[in-house]
């Protein structure tokens, strides 16, 4: 008896263990504002804890894995232009031998889009990579849903 008790409890602490070492360094908002009858923009911001940066979208071919935020299409928006991002701080990083442009504490995108429809919901996704100066983690993915009132 005293060997099963044993071996649960070893299973239960490495159980505990695994997910303590669960790390999700970005905490993600979305929100929106009609500009116009016609127009809104459309907010994705990541709040990103001390230590950790996250990958600009423009990223050149060689470097980390850089944001992507792509819109689920609709009859209700269409988008205008590109998502825009705040100037990055870059930075020489050795080990993709590159300037790797990156945000680190807040950063709010932005794209704009055109009404067709008075109220409306704009869904996407963004796929991002976060590393701090002894790890990157792997790729993750959010979805989002942002109601236009």
């Amino acid at each position: 008896m005293k060997r099963i008790t044993l071996v649960l409890t070893l299973v239960l602490v490495s159980a505990f263990g695994a997910f303590a070492q669960l790390e999700n360094p970005v905490t993600w908002s979305y929100a929106a504002k009609k500009i116009s009858k016609t127009e809104a923009v459309v907010y994705i911001k990541a709040t990103i804890e001390d230590g950790w940066h996250l990958y600009s979208q423009n990223v050149k071919p060689g470097g980390p894995s850089k944001t992507i935020i792509t819109f689920t299409p609709s009859k209700d928006f269409t988008l205008v232009g590109k998502t825009a991002e705040p100037k990055p701080i870059s930075k020489f990083e050795k080990v993709f031998n590159m300037n790797v442009p990156f945000f680190q504490d807040v950063v709010v995108f932005q794209q704009k889009v055109k009404l067709n429809k008075a109220t409306t919901t704009v869904k996407g996704k963004v796929e991002f990579m976060v590393c701090d100066e002894k790890q990157c983690l792997p790729p993750s993915d959010v979805t989002f849903s942002v109601p236009i009132k």
